[in-house]
C-alpha cells in the first residue's frame, strides 16, 4: 500500500510538473489563437494543481514548510478529531441499539453446539481436555483437603448411633455361633494348659499350700494333718489336673446339660446386652476417645496422593478420552438438545448476560480507540492516514490540474470567440 500510495504521489507531482512546462514552453511561441488558448488552459492547469496541492497538503502538515494560518489541520485538530471518531462509534456505527439487535438476532446455542459438535473429535481439542484434567488433578492439594476429609470422617462415624449395630452383633453372635465357638476355643486352652506337666506340680503345689495354711479346731485340724501327711505335691496335682480335663471334657460335649446351661446363660446375658443403656453409653465413650486420638490425616494423604496418580495415569490412557469422557459429554449435550426448555433458558440468560456486559462496557468502546490513538505520535497518524487515503487525495490533485487545463481551455476559447 506504500508503494501504491509514493505511485500516486510521483503521478501527482508529474501532472504538475507537466502543466509548468506546458505554460512555460508557451511563453516564446508566436502569438497566435492556438499559443492563447494553449497558454491558457496550461496556465488554469497549473494553478488548479499547485491550489490542490496547497489544499491536500495543508490537511497533513504546513506546505514548504512555512507556518502559514489554517493548514496542518490534522495535527492541530487531533484532539477534535479523535473525540469525533469516538462519538461516530458510540453514537452512529457502534450504539447500544446496534449491538442489542445484533445479540438478539443471534442463536448463540445452535451455533454453539455446531461448533462443539464439530471440534469434540478433533485431536486438539482432545490434547486440550487431557491437558486440563491432569492439570486439575495435579492442582489437587491433597494436605490442605486431608484435614477435612479426616475431620469429616470422624464426625460421620462419631454420629453413628451402637444401638443400630449392637443388636445385630449379637444376633449374628447367636446366629453363626461364635458364643459356642468362643467357649470352646477357651475350653480347648484350658485343656491344653492343664495338661501340661509343670501344670500338674503348680496345681499340686498350690493345693499343698492352702491346705497347710487352713486354721482349724480340733478333730478338723488333726484331720487336715493326717490328709496332708498322706498327700503330696504330686499326688494332688494329679487329682486336680484330672478333675479339670474331666470338667473340660464334659463341657465340650454339645448334650452336657452344664455346657446347655452355661450356653442359655451366656444367650440370655447377650440378648440383655441389647437393652443396656450402659453399655452403649461406654461404647459411645469410648467411640469417641478413640477418634480423637486417631491420626488418619497422613492415611488421607497417602490414600490421596496413590488415587491422583491412578488418575492421571487413567486420563492419560486412550480409554479415557474415547470411551468415557467422549460419550459422556455426548449424552449431556443431546440430554440438552432435547430439552427445548433449558436452551431457551440458556439462550435467555447468555443475551441478557452479553447485554449487561454491553450496558456496562460500551463507554469503554471509545475509551479503548482513544488510548490506541493518544498512543501514536502525531506524525505516525498523519502517516496511517496518508497511507490509507492519500491515494484518493493525490488524485485531488492530478484532477485539479487536467480539470483546470480543460476549464482553461474552454474559457480561453470562449474569449476568444467573442
Amino acid at each position: 500500500m506504500l508503494k501504491e500510495k509514493k505511485n500516486t504521489k510521483y503521478l501527482a507531482t508529474f501532472s504538475l510538473l507537466v502543466m509548468t512546462v506546458g505554460f512555460l514552453a508557451t511563453i516564446p511561441m508566436p502569438s497566435s489563437i492556438w499559443k492563447i488558448i494553449l497558454q491558457g488552459g496550461f496556465e488554469a492547469g497549473l494553478v488548479g494543481g499547485l491550489a490542490d496541492w496547497f489544499a491536500v497538503t495543508a490537511l497533513f502538515r504546513h506546505p514548504l514548510g512555512l507556518p502559514i494560518p489554517h493548514t496542518a489541520l490534522l495535527p492541530k485538530n487531533r484532539s477534535k478529531i479523535v473525540a469525533k471518531i469516538i462519538s461516530m462509534l458510540e453514537n452512529d456505527w457502534l450504539t447500544k441499539k446496534s449491538i442489542h439487535e445484533k445479540i438478539n438476532s443471534f442463536q448463540f446455542t445452535e451455533k454453539l453446539f455446531d461448533v462443539v459438535e464439530k471440534q469434540i473429535h478433533t485431536e486438539s481439542v482432545k490434547r486440550t481436555i487431557i491437558g486440563l484434567a491432569k492439570h486439575a488433578i495435579n492442582e489437587v492439594d491433597t494436605k490442605k483437603l486431608a484435614p477435612i476429609i479426616a475431620k469429616e470422617l470422624k464426625s460421620q462415624i462419631n454420629s453413628i448411633d451402637m444401638k443400630h449395630f449392637i443388636p445385630i452383633l449379637i444376633d449374628q453372635i447367636s446366629l453363626r455361633k461364635y458364643d459356642e465357638k468362643t467357649l470352646d476355643f477357651i475350653l480347648k486352652e484350658i485343656d491344653d494348659w492343664a495338661r501340661k506337666e509343670d501344670t500338674k506340680y503348680r496345681l499340686g503345689k498350690i493345693a499343698v499350700n492352702m491346705i497347710e495354711n487352713i486354721k482349724a479346731d480340733g478333730f478338723m485340724q488333726f484331720a487336715l494333718n493326717a490328709f496332708s501327711n498322706l498327700v503330696n505335691e504330686e499326688k494332688l496335682g494329679d487329682i486336680i489336673q484330672n478333675l479339670i480335663l474331666k470338667g473340660v471334657d464334659s463341657f465340650r460335649d454339645p448334650s452336657n446339660p452344664n455346657r446347655q446351661t452355661l450356653m442359655l446363660h451366656i444367650h440370655q446375658k447377650l440378648q440383655s446386652l441389647k437393652t443396656d443403656e450402659k453399655i452403649y453409653e461406654e461404647l459411645n465413650r469410648l467411640k469417641s476417645q478413640l477418634l480423637e486420638k486417631w491420626k488418619v490425616e497422613e492415611k488421607i494423604i497417602e490414600f490421596l496422593d496413590l488415587l491422583k496418580q491412578k488418575a492421571i495415569a487413567f486420563v492419560e490412557e486412550p480409554v479415557f478420552y474415547d470411551e468415557y469422557f467422549l460419550p459422556l459429554l455426548k449424552d449431556q449435550l443431546n440430554e440438552i438438545q432435547t430439552n427445548t426448555e433449558k436452551i431457551e433458558q440458556f439462550e435467555v440468560w447468555m443475551k441478557s448476560q452479553i447485554s449487561d456486559f454491553v450496558d456496562k462496557n460500551h463507554s469503554k468502546i471509545g475509551k479503548l480507540v482513544k488510548e490506541n490513538l493518544e498512543k501514536l505520535e502525531t506524525k505516525t497518524l498523519i502517516t496511517m492516514i496518508e497511507i490509507n487515503v492519500g491515494k484518493d487525495l493525490q488524485w485531488i490533485r492530478v484532477n485539479g490540474a487536467v480539470c483546470g487545463f480543460i476549464i482553461g481551455l474552454v474559457l480561453v476559447g470562449i474569449k476568444a470567440l467573442f
